[in-house]
């Protein structure tokens, strides 16, 4: 009878309980691999400054007027370089871009919640350790709502703000419901070490498509862009809490747009698919007084990779005004 009863199988849905740890252990192992591989295949490119105890990699060319670049979400220096902006700005211009917290190579202590606001603080502690006094803060999407909470800050550092692709006004947004478990203690790593990153290379295509749709991708982004860094469990959490906060953070940076008194340059392609040009762009261009909004006609989320000449030119026309 004892010999029977240990030998006795497992009630199926054990079984498949068993078969699907050991699936996420695995899964997790593999992304952990792979997570290594592309840091050895793309190391930090800039150094690090730590500010408050956070480290923050950050990357410095040229040289002249300092113009400091902030990725969007879930991106990071690399996709400034990629694009072409940083050798070309920096024939003018000391070029400062940041990796964001949590994002490249920058750390992203668990104690805190990153918002804008939070994030801009850190970003401000960077910029005094490197002697910047005056600048220009060009946000990409996500980074366009830091760059409005720097500049709100730091007024007297901030000359002129360039906001590309950015979201300022709360709407409905999907992605921040789909990805709020991922952003959660303890469910968030689970997930971020094991479903995320496969679910992500399967999805890339489409959310390139997302990303610079109505245009094609450009042939040097689907050539240099280290599409494994971006994949890494560590990074997709810290995408996943982004998504979860656009919202709530929009709402808190909403009532101050009008406080702004630097010149300020909105940047949006008209056929952008991740945010609407008249909702967002248009919006906040009424609700800043002597702002400038240069629309781009049929352009997708990702203007410096798509129009990167009207990017430099926007940068240009700020630096004959101030």
């Amino acid at each position: 009878m004892r010999a029977a009863t240990l030998t006795r199988p497992l009630p199926p849905a054990a079984g498949l309980a068993l078969a699907g740890v050991a699936l996420l252990g695995a899964g997790a192992v593999e992304n952990g691999r792979r997570a290594r591989a592309a840091e050895r295949a793309t190391p930090p490119v800039g150094r690090f400054v730590e500010v408050g105890g956070t480290r923050l990699h950050v990357l410095e060319r040229g040289h002249g007027p300092a113009l400091v670049l902030l990725h969007g979400n879930g991106s990071l220096i690399q996709d400034w370089l990629v694009s072409g902006l940083v050798d070309r700005a920096a024939r003018t211009h000391r070029v400062i871009a940041i990796d964001r917290p949590g994002f490249g190579y920058s750390e992203r202590p668990r104690s805190r919640i990153w918002t804008p606001v939070m994030q801009a603080g850190l970003i401000r502690g960077a910029l005094h350790s490197l002697g910047v006094e005056k600048a220009t803060v060009l946000g990409h999407s996500w980074g366009a709502q830091v760059a409005v909470a720097l500049a709100l800050q730091d007024s007297a550092r901030v000359r002129a703000l360039i906001l590309e692709s950015g979201y300022y006004f709360p709407s409905p947004r999907i992605d921040s419901l789909l990805f709020a478990p991922q952003g959660l203690p303890g469910l968030g790593d689970l997930i971020s070490h094991t479903v995320a990153p496969v679910a992500s290379r399967l999805l890339w295509p489409r959310i390139l498509g997302r990303l610079f749709g109505p245009s094609p991708v450009p042939e040097r982004f689907a050539r240099d862009f280290p599409v494994e860094m971006v994949l890494r469990p560590s990074q997709l959490r810290s995408a996943a809490a982004e998504s979860a906060l656009m919202v709530p953070d929009a709402f808190a940076l909403r009532p101050h747009y009008g406080e702004l008194r630097m010149p300020v340059t909105i940047l949006s392609g008209t056929g952008d698919r991740l945010l609407s040009h008249a909702d967002q762009a248009v919006a906040l261009h009424r609700q800043i007084p002597g702002s400038r909004l240069v629309a781009v006609e049929g352009a997708g989320h990702m203007l410096h990779q798509i129009a990167p000449d009207r990017v430099l030119n926007a940068i240009t026309k700020l630096e004959d005004i101030t």
